[in-house]
């Protein structure tokens, strides 16, 4: 599949914004970068000398991956899922539709769920962590899995996406924009301030921080004009095991010591109830960025 979405794809050493062409195992751009398609099947495109942040750990991926795949959030991806196909049914069908791009795809689970809705656009997971992208790379017969850093330039044509999903996962707006089509859709899900709130207390889970929704207007509105929102809630019944799967995906687990956060899910109820409160906002490119 990574030879279908060549063409959505552009050289990470911007300076001449080369597309790339694949050579056996490599891609390639005219002015001679190479970049080795791992045996995994993603691709880095890190520009040569960039700082190698490793992103999600291994023990992240294997907790997120347990977690998704035992369908706990099966509601919400579905709940993305339609908001991502309804952003497309909404605008105009190009004749040569555009790609779906994943920033902070992570495995990938939430940009299955919205290929399998839109059964004639190939997906871009774009990530940074290798653990995360070799599960990436094998979520979807469509998906493509790229590395790369969400703070740099996104290595993405520019206009060669008609949605990009951003979930849980950090954003440059000037980058979405830049890779969208002018009557394309950004899908952005955010945290509300009790999401997860069985959790934040007993287990020091990282919190929202109340002028977040403020903030990030800010930041989208030179780009992104917003055009939906939904709020999606859910009660969920996690055993132990669950419990701690879910904390061990997140941001808490950069800093929080497992033998105290072991001793602090041993003390909740079991099963837990555990709210989830999130955010599903449909923004569309401004005419002018």
């Amino acid at each position: 599949m990574i030879e279908g979405a060549i063409g959505f794809l552009r050289c990470p050493q911007f300076d001449h914004g080369g597309g790339l062409t694949r050579t056996g195992g490599s891609l390639r751009c005219p002015a001679g970068h190479c970049f080795d398609i791992a045996r995994a099947g993603y691709v880095s495109l890190l520009p040569a000398g960039a700082a190698r942040n490793s992103g999600d750990t291994a023990a992240m991926v294997r907790a997120r991956d347990a977690f998704l795949t035992a369908g706990h959030f099966a509601g919400l991806a579905d709940a993305i899922a339609q908001a991502a196909s309804a952003s497309i049914d909404a605008a105009a069908s190009p004749a040569e539709p555009g790609c779906v791009v994943d920033c902070g795809a992570g495995t990938g689970y939430y940009l299955a769920a919205a290929l399998d809705r839109l059964p004639s656009r190939i997906g871009l997971a774009l990530d940074i962590s290798k653990n995360a992208l070799r599960l990436a790379a094998r979520a979807h017969p469509r998906a493509v899995a790229v590395g790369c850093d969400a703070w740099r330039p996104l290595p993405v044509a520019d206009e060669a996406a008609d949605l990009a999903l951003n979930i849980f996962a950090p954003r440059a707006p000037a980058e979405l924009r830049r890779l969208l089509r002018p009557a394309g859709a950004l899908v952005l899900v955010t945290p509300q301030e009790d999401h997860l709130r069985e959790l934040v207390g007993p287990l020091g889970l990282v919190t929202v921080d109340d002028r977040k929704e403020a903030r990030l207007a800010g930041k989208l509105g030179p780009y992104f004009e917003l055009a939906a929102t939904r709020d999606y809630r859910a009660a969920l019944t996690l055993d132990h095991r669950a419990a701690r799967d879910l904390v061990a995906m997140g941001p808490t687990s950069w800093h929080a010591d497992p033998e105290d956060l072991a001793v602090a899910i041993s003390q909740l109820p079991d099963p837990v109830t555990v709210t989830v409160a999130v955010r599903i906002a449909t923004h569309r490119p401004t005419l002018m960025a």
